[in-house]
């Protein structure tokens, strides 16, 4: 089953699965979203969520591929990466 928020930039069918499954059913939902709170979400149900899936989810918030985002905001997700992973 396709999911609308297959639709978005850089979701596939797994991420779009773990998304639901934190609350996120529609694409709307999650353009409404920080991508470091729906990070944390994620982290949550999957320990093995890596900086890729932070940037994929803040690409399909800019509607942009991941590989597109300013470096600056790339820079500000990697900081926040580091961080949550050093607690």
């Amino acid at each position: 089953m396709n999911s609308e928020l297959e639709k978005l930039p850089n979701i596939g069918k797994t991420l779009a699965e773990k998304l639901i499954n934190i609350g996120i059913k529609t694409s709307g939902e999650l353009i409404e979203s920080q991508s470091e709170d729906v990070f944390i979400r994620l982290n949550t149900i999957d320990e093995t969520a890596c900086i890729n899936i932070l940037y994929a989810i803040e690409g399909a918030i800019q509607g942009i591929r991941w590989h597109n985002l300013d470096k600056s905001r790339k820079e500000e997700l990697s900081m926040f990466y580091n961080n949550l992973n050093t607690k």
